[in-house]
Order: C-alpha cells, then sequence, then structure tokens
C-alpha cells in the first residue's frame, strides 16, 4: 500500500486536521464551536466571525479544523488569491446561497460548508458597493478570457453582501483590524462589518504549548532534543507558531537525529529573523549609536523604506541635534541622499539605493554627540498632511486600480497632484468640484479625504452627502438615459417595420390596378406609341 506523499513545508505537514491537536486560544476555540453549534439548528444572528489576531497563531487553522470534525466542507480564500467583488461573488456567494449536488436532499441531513476568508484586511479600497452591470459585464469578460476587473475592487462591499445574503457559515481572519475597517470613516465601516459578524481575539500561544509542538512535530521526524535546546527555542519565539515549525524544519535540516543547545544557537545566529522595532525607541537607538556599523543594523529594524527614513531624519535632526555644525553636516549627507535616492528610477545602478538608505541613517548617527535624558522627537508634518496610512489606505489603492499603477506609484505620482488640485491651501481648489472625483469612482468620504478636509466637521459632513446626491442623480440620469436610448432603438425600428409593410402593402395595391389595364396591343398589330 502506497503512503500519501507528505508536503515538503513542514508548517502544512503539521497543520492540525482535528480539534485534538490545536494548541493554544481556548476561549476562541470554544466560541467558534458555540457559533458553528448554532448553524445546526439554524441560522445564528450573526452569519459571519471574524478571527483578529497576531500571524501564525492558529486563526484559519483552528477554524479549519473544527470544522472538519464537524464533517463539513470548506471554501478558502486568502490573499493569493483575486478577490475582487466578481471573485469573490463567483467562489463564495453562489457557493454560499446554493447546495452541492452531492448533498441530500433531506434538509436536516444536508451538509454545511464553511467558507473561509484569510488575510481580510489586505482587502484593499473601501465598503462602497460596485454596481451590478460592473459585475455582471466582468462575468461575461471572464468567460472571454478578458480581464476588466483587477486588484481587490468591491471586494469590501462584497463581503458585506456576502454576509447578509449567506445560508452557510463565514469566517473571517486578519492581522490588524484597524487596517479592514480603512482610514476614512472608520468607525462606519466597523460598525457595518459588526453588526453582521462577531469579534473574537486570539493572542499569542504560550510557552507550555510551544514546548509541546516542538515535542510533538520533532516525535513525528524522529529527532530528540536537549532540554536546554527547546528552552532557547521557546525563548527565541515570540509565540509565532508558523514561524516555530519554520525554525524546527531549518534546524532539523542541518542535524542528525539529535538536537543539542549549540545547534540551536548556530541556527539562531545564522537564520535570526529580522524583527521589527517600534519606531519612536528605534529611532532613539539610532539617534544614540556610536558607529555606523550599529546605526545601519538598527535601520534595518525600523521596517521604513531609504525614502521614509530620509524623511524621517530630516525632519527630526534639528529637533535632536543642537549644535549648528552638526546638523549642517546632516543636512549634506541627507541632500547626498535625496541625489542618489532618484537614480534607480532611470538604470539599474541600484547602489544608489544602499547609499542613499546608508547616508539617510548615518546622517541621524555619527554627525555629533545627543543630548542626555529622552529624546523628543515627532512625526513628520510634510508626511502628515493627507499621507497617513490609516488616513488615505482605501482611497491610494482604489486610485491605482482605477488607473492601473502600483500603490507605490499611485502615492508618489498620482495622489499629490490631485490633493495638490482639490486643496484650498494650495491652488484655491473647490472642494464642491466634484468631476475628477466622479470620474474615479470615488465614494463622498475619499473626496473629502482627497480635499484635506476633516472629516468630522459637519460643513464636510454636508459636502459629503451633496457627493452622494450628485452620485445617485447620475446614476438615475444614466439609466434613463439607457431606458430613453433603447426605447427609442425599439420605436424607430418598429416605425421602420410599419414603413416597410406600408410600403409593401401599396406595391401590392399597385400591382393588383396594374392587372386590369391592357398590357400591350394584341398578338400580330402594332401600335405608334
Amino acid at each position: 500500500m502506497e503512503h500519501p506523499v507528505q508536503p515538503t513545508d513542514w508548517t502544512e505537514r503539521y497543520r492540525p486536521a482535528s480539534q485534538k491537536e490545536l494548541e493554544g486560544n481556548d476561549s476562541a476555540r470554544r466560541r467558534i464551536q458555540s457559533w458553528l453549534k448554532e448553524w445546526d439548528g439554524g441560522m445564528p444572528n450573526k452569519r459571519g466571525l471574524l478571527l483578529v489576531g497576531p500571524p501564525g497563531v492558529g486563526k484559519t487553522t483552528m477554524a479549519r479544523a473544527i470544522a472538519i470534525d464537524k464533517g463539513w466542507n470548506v471554501i478558502e480564500l486568502n490573499a493569493s488569491d483575486e478577490r475582487n467583488a466578481p471573485a469573490i461573488r463567483r467562489a463564495a456567494t453562489r457557493g454560499s446561497m446554493h447546495h452541492s449536488l452531492f448533498e441530500s436532499y433531506d434538509e436536516g441531513e444536508r451538509q454545511k460548508t464553511l467558507i473561509l476568508l484569510d488575510e481580510v484586511d489586505h482587502l484593499g479600497g473601501s465598503f462602497a458597493s460596485m454596481s451590478e452591470k460592473r459585475i455582471h459585464n466582468s462575468f461575461i469578460a471572464d468567460e472571454e478570457k478578458k480581464v476588466t476587473i483587477k486588484g481587490d475592487s468591491g471586494g469590501k462591499a462584497e463581503l458585506l453582501n456576502l454576509l447578509q445574503k449567506t445560508k452557510q457559515p463565514i469566517i473571517m481572519a486578519c492581522n490588524d483590524a484597524m487596517r479592514l475597517w480603512g482610514g476614512v470613516n472608520r468607525r462606519s465601516s466597523e460598525d457595518k462589518v459588526k453588526k453582521l459578524a462577531e469579534l473574537i481575539a486570539f493572542k499569542r500561544v504560550s510557552e507550555d504549548a510551544r514546548r509541546r509542538i516542538i515535542q510533538r512535530v520533532l516525535k513525528g521526524e524522529g529527532y530528540s532534543i536537549d532540554p536546554g535546546a527547546i528552552d532557547l527555542l521557546v525563548r527565541s519565539n515570540a509565540g509565532d507558531l508558523r514561524a516555530l515549525v519554520k525554525d524546527l524544519q531549518t534546524i532539523c535540516s542541518i542535524t542528525n537525529e539529535h538536537i543539542d543547545l549549540n545547534a540551536v544557537k548556530g541556527m539562531l545566529e545564522l537564520g535570526r529573523r529580522d524583527t521589527a522595532v517600534d519606531l519612536f525607541p528605534g529611532l532613539e537607538k539610532l539617534y544614540r549609536s556610536k558607529t555606523a556599523k550599529s546605526a545601519v543594523s538598527i535601520a534595518r529594524l525600523l521596517d521604513k523604506d531609504p525614502d521614509q527614513m530620509a524623511a524621517w531624519v530630516t525632519w527630526n535632526n534639528s529637533i535632536v541635534h543642537t549644535n549648528r555644525k552638526s546638523i549642517h553636516r546632516g543636512a549634506r549627507a541627507l541632500s547626498q541622499a535625496d541625489i542618489a535616492l532618484p537614480v534607480r528610477f532611470t538604470n539599474r545602478a541600484y547602489r544608489s539605493w544602499y547609499w542613499g538608505s546608508n547616508l539617510s541613517t548615518l546622517a541621524a548617527s555619527v554627525i555629533g554627540d545627543v543630548p542626555q535624558g529622552r529624546l523628543s522627537m515627532s512625526y513628520p508634518g510634510f508626511l502628515r498632511r493627507g499621507n497617513e496610512p490609516w488616513r488615505k489606505l482605501g482611497l491610494i489603492e482604489k486610485l491605482a486600480d482605477t488607473c492601473g499603477c502600483s500603490k507605490k506609484a499611485a502615492t508618489r505620482e498620482l495622489f499629490p497632484p490631485l490633493a495638490a488640485l482639490h486643496s484650498t491651501e494650495i491652488t484655491s481648489g473647490d472642494s464642491l468640484d466634484f468631476s475628477i472625483s466622479m470620474a474615479l469612482g470615488f465614494a463622498g468620504d475619499e473626496h473629502v479625504a482627497l480635499c484635506g478636509l476633516d472629516s468630522r466637521l459637519k460643513a464636510t459632513q454636508k459636502i459629503i452627502e451633496k457627493y452622494d446626491k450628485q452620485v445617485e442623480d447620475e446614476k438615475t440620469k444614466s439609466d434613463f438615459s439607457t431606458d430613453v436610448k433603447g426605447s427609442s432603438v425599439n420605436d424607430a425600428s418598429a416605425i421602420t417595420n410599419s414603413k416597410k409593410a406600408s410600403e409593401s402593402a401599396e406595391s401590392e395595391e399597385e400591382a393588383v390596378e396594374g392587372d386590369d389595364e391592357p398590357q400591350g396591343p394584341p398578338a400580330g398589330q402594332s401600335t405608334l406609341f
């Protein structure tokens, strides 16, 4: 008898297939079990769950294992799948409202299907719904192998539609709920989701649970391990089970059947996983570093690209450093970085990225001594205006999707001139001019964000209301125009057919009348005319 081929990735090989193998987050597990049990007797008040927690703690794995134990089917969509409105409706909505051909006709025996949507916080755009006509046209285009809708357009709105209409349980998972709500109109978006789905929080897995996982994986692979090595592996992991199993696979690939403390130390030293540090404490360490090497090492953990690093250092240098000569040296280094960084857009001189990044780092650290005591740094003001990720994330993604470019290009090339064009401070822009925003398919809250207006103000809310009303009026006008055009075509066709019928009737009458007239002289005679 042939054994099934084992997955080469140990995170898949040792993914729990049953609740018995799950570790950690027991309270979350009990709530998921209770909610799924409600489906056995009908539909609960909230047809979805939203699992929120750090990556690698087993959110989707737990949901899948519980469903499998119940004998249910599982349909899964994750970040690697296309998740715009048509894609979600095709893969999930239809599957949730129609039963399988292989199901029993007995309502009591009908098998459930769990629809599992992973990483929903990575869905782009806003919760503004996409028109049914556009979704329908996308289905037709897909049959012709044409792509009309890219990325995640309309994905969030279709998610709400799915939660409203589904007859099967929906479980969503995300790392950052705030990112799912979006920056603009966040509270309204949050209320929409929570009205239809219950939120369950997941925590990092405990040290005891991590120990049990290490022992289970190594037992399955036929490896033994020293107690000290287990302790070090547990301490070096922050509760990310996926990362823990990957570390075990790495260390087992370079050892033979037994893992000792030195083997773990060597693996951690060679393949240490960079861990992003909090920004402001990290910046303080950067400013206090004494060598270029340590400064560069710290900068790599700040999760900022060279352009962002240059912006942060430029803004804070004059706050941290009090010596004019130090500030001057830093400004010169930042100027060189500013010259080097754009070169990567014109050729493949990737060293410009290296120099631009390192010069920005050195402009903060080795240009002079910093004062003792806590450093008071702040967010760069020129990045704050309309550029915070929480404020325009959905706007940027929709702009990128509409224009067919990357989010980075939309952020750097498209958003700034559009924002300037609508700004009353820069170009005396008119926030009541909706033409560009409507052409780009923006919602009202996205338009006021583009104008740099505070959505909490009553005046801004009135602008949003006017915008939404104008969008609705344009839609009504467009629908009416389409109906009139269709009616005109039908009327024209009817008139044409009537005219043809009339002409045909006249021709027949003339033919009949012509039959009574003499057709020519009798045989053997002629006529003068």
